[in-house]
């Protein structure tokens, strides 16, 4: 049986280092085998010990979110990425943004730039959904009002002190139509507040919210 048979049933995710030497296990030594396959293109490697099928596998790759959840974990897809895919922000993202709890990074990958930022728990776990974005594959990303306030939080020097500043950030600067912001739940955002860097931030976007 090829590998190409071996591994199609396991695309629906990146491929571990063990799932791909289990395939592997009749070399002798799947490890230069693994290289073999990464050269002629069979597999693309994204980091140490994880894998996506390669152009000449013929067979596709997992979602960018989904490789974007298991590049570094735990993670989720936020900011920007999770703007776009909610339809607030109008232009397309040309590298995945995500928010993780260890420490900031960025993978340069072949099929895409990787983006981590650095929050806290429990603010971290707050607003969370599990999202299909494909047939058998789902994503960790952040609701509508976690991505804006992650990315009121992560922006530097971004301090919201009146209800003009805060609609001018987010309409202006962000491109946020103001009918999508009044259906942000605010509610919701005042009860992340106890545990929210920038909470007076927050709070100044939970009062403009509740104006429009």
């Amino acid at each position: 049986m090829t590998f190409r048979r071996h591994i199609k049933e396991y695309i629906n995710v990146p491929l571990t280092h063990q799932l791909v030497s289990d395939v592997l296990s009749e070399y002798e030594r799947p490890n230069d085998k693994i290289s073999e396959l990464i050269k002629d293109g069979s597999l693309i490697s994204l980091r140490r010990g994880l894998y996506i099928p390669g152009p000449e596998s013929d067979l596709p790759i997992p979602h960018l979110f989904v490789i974007a959840n298991h590049l570094r974990g735990p993670s989720y897809v936020s900011l920007e990425s999770a703007l776009s895919y909610w339809g607030m922000i109008p232009e397309r993202v040309h590298e995945i943004s995500s928010v993780t709890l260890k420490t900031p990074h960025v993978y340069e990958t072949p099929v895409g730039i990787f983006r981590y930022r650095h929050l806290v728990s429990p603010y971290y776990s707050f607003g969370i959904l599990r999202e299909r974005v494909a047939p058998d594959q789902y994503v960790l990303i952040a609701s509508r009002e976690k991505a804006v306030c992650d990315k009121i939080i992560l922006t530097s020097g971004v301090i919201l002190r009146s209800r003009l500043q805060t609609l001018e950030f987010l309409t202006e600067d962000l491109r946020i139509e103001e009918d999508q912001l009044s259906e942000l739940d605010h509610f919701l955002i005042e009860s992340w507040l106890p545990d929210a860097p920038k909470s007076s931030s927050l709070r100044m976007l939970i009062n403009t919210l509740h104006s429009l």
